[in-house]
């Protein structure tokens, strides 16, 4: 059975000690996640899609995120750059891009999700045609655990996907994976994965 993977908003301003708005322990998991990614062979895996949190000051200025969090990802920045990217993935595995600019990759109408130098799809015909292919599992990796990884999952379970969060490739604002998956997903079809 083939499985899809999404890396969650590996950029700089969440991930170096001196980025906007770091998560603690994320630089650890850079180079960690780039073998994984690495390692990946392209009969198993139907494709990756990195998530980028993307935000234009005038707009950010105003939303609730503002309210929680100083600015970050502003669009062409230096923060908004991915520290893990697709230049890890084997060429023969199609890697995607979706920008957001929300916590939740599922909550803003008319998103779309562009593979790398090629097509553009709105979201959701590209899930439901990942499951039309015969994709059932998708494995999540990247930060926050306890925000855009968490939302990354419950929509993945709403759609009707098995989901797989390894513990060594994310890290959380306040909650790590495993207190994530016990207080919100203890009856949903996630497995939090242990490996060193």
């Amino acid at each position: 059975m083939r499985r899809f993977v999404i890396v969650v908003d590996m950029q700089r301003d969440f991930v170096a000690a001196d980025g906007a708005l770091p998560v603690a322990g994320a630089e650890a998991i850079v180079a960690p996640m780039q073998a994984w990614l690495g390692g990946l062979r392209h009969e198993e895996v139907e494709g990756v899609l990195f998530t980028f949190d993307t935000h234009v000051p005038a707009i950010y200025a105003d939303s609730e995120e503002a309210r929680q969090f100083p600015p970050h990802c502003v669009k062409g920045s230096a923060g908004w750059e991915l520290v893990v990217g697709p230049d890890a993935v084997d060429p023969a595995i199609p890697v995607y891009a979706l920008e957001k600019g929300v916590f939740d990759m599922w909550a803003e109408p008319g998103l779309s999700v562009q593979r790398i130098g090629g097509t553009v799809c709105e979201r959701e015909s590209f899930f439901a045609g990942l499951r039309r292919r015969g994709v059932e599992e998708v494995t999540v990796v990247g930060v926050a655990a306890d925000y855009c990884v968490r939302w990354a999952v419950e929509g993945l379970i709403k759609r009707g996907f098995q989901v797989a969060v390894p513990s060594a490739l994310t890290r959380g604002i306040s909650r790590e994976i495993e207190a994530v998956a016990e207080e919100e997903w203890s009856d949903a079809a996630v497995s939090v994965e242990q490996w060193a």
